[in-house]
């Protein structure tokens, strides 16, 4: 049986290739213009070409998903999933709006995947369609370990709105974590430059004050058990990978259960799950229609359960209020932005220019 996908208005004046390009990118060009020159690929049930232009409103009708063979170099093909599969996925989801969805990812459930990664969030898309007849997209990334807020985007226009807010660092991360040990002072800021670790192929960080990005991090402790450990309330100014648990490490004090940085030190006795303390609490982001949105998280069973021995009191967390500097009101920020806004207008004038010689 074809499929059919009704063109929204996120797509209107785009080619047939872009569209597939961008919400079908395991079927090759080579396999849509195949697909063309046998008429199987039809627009409004005319036989249409890869570089047709589509408007809103029109249906574009294809071979079903077991009838596409593998992609383009590097893209695995989509696989059908399981009722099961779907269900899971569709439990996640914690909000939903015609841009934005947001799931409370799971502890060990990987973003995106990899070498002997099978199940991720990238894989049960399309399980995530609900009333589009289109993917949702990922506009940023969560550790495979890490719990919390994931937003993705429903939309075109939303994928574009979110993904620059993100890089202009205008939206807010919360970040909840159990750390070995009390920081002192209780609250501050993290400024301690990463790079990639040698020797590690890529997979550890390190700060490195020399060759390091910038990378900044405001904490609070929230609440303590004694010295033994911290509640402690992270919001990362940049976006480096692994920030918080590098960050965390650098000052002497391990998230519970981080084994790539705090090592034997990461483990607390006394029936303290050793899986990863660190969960995305709360992002708050601009929304493309106006307002934003705030979307809390509840805590995985292991971190609620290590919060309840140590007598922390979750509700506590949500009612301090959020102070911080706004990472595009810093003069990093600023011309991190303006550097951006001028790639914007050089990419512009291009496109001008070869419109001018396209005549």
């Amino acid at each position: 049986m074809s499929r059919n996908f009704t063109i929204v208005e996120d797509d209107d004046g785009i080619r047939v290739d872009r569209w597939f390009k961008r919400h079908e990118p395991e079927t090759s060009f080579n396999i849509v213009s195949r697909w063309a020159r046998t008429g199987v690929l039809r627009l409004d049930g005319a036989k249409t070409d890869p570089g047709d232009r589509l408007k809103t409103g029109q249906v574009l009708t294809m071979p079903p998903p077991e009838e596409v063979p593998s992609g383009a170099p590097g893209v695995a093909p989509r696989r059908l999933l399981s009722p099961g599969e779907v269900e899971y996925a569709q439990t996640l989801v914690i909000h939903r709006d015609k841009h934005a969805l947001v799931i409370n990812k799971p502890p060990g459930l990987a973003t995106q995947g990899g070498t002997g990664t099978t199940t991720h969030v990238d894989g049960l898309l399309d399980a995530l369609m609900f009333d589009s007849n289109v993917r949702p997209k990922l506009v940023h990334r969560l550790d495979k370990d890490t719990s919390g807020v994931l937003l993705l985007a429903r939309t075109a226009h939303g994928a574009a709105f979110f993904s620059k807010a993100f890089a202009q660092r205008t939206a807010r991360k919360v970040y909840w974590a159990l750390t070995v040990g009390t920081p002192e002072p209780h609250s501050g800021e993290i400024d301690a430059p990463l790079a990639k670790q040698p020797g590690s192929g890529g997979e550890k960080m390190h700060v490195d004050p020399e060759g390091g990005q910038s990378a900044r991090t405001i904490y609070r402790v929230i609440d303590h058990a004694a010295a033994r450990a911290a509640w402690v309330e992270y919001q990362p100014q940049t976006g480096r990978t692994h920030q918080i648990r590098v960050h965390s490490a650098a000052i002497g004090h391990p998230i519970v259960g981080d084994g790539k940085y705090g090592l034997k030190d990461s483990y607390l006795t006394g029936g303290i799950s050793r899986k990863l303390h660190l969960h995305a609490r709360r992002l708050i982001i601009e929304h493309p229609d106006g307002g934003s949105l705030d979307i809390t998280a509840t805590l995985p069973e292991h971190i609620s359960q290590s919060f309840e021995m140590l007598g922390f009191t979750e509700a506590d967390g949500d009612k301090l209020p959020l102070e911080q500097v706004r990472f595009k009101d810093t003069p990093e920020g600023k011309a991190k932005m303006e550097a951006q806004d001028a790639k914007q207008r050089r990419l512009a004038r291009r496109g001008e220019r070869r419109s001018r010689g396209a005549r």
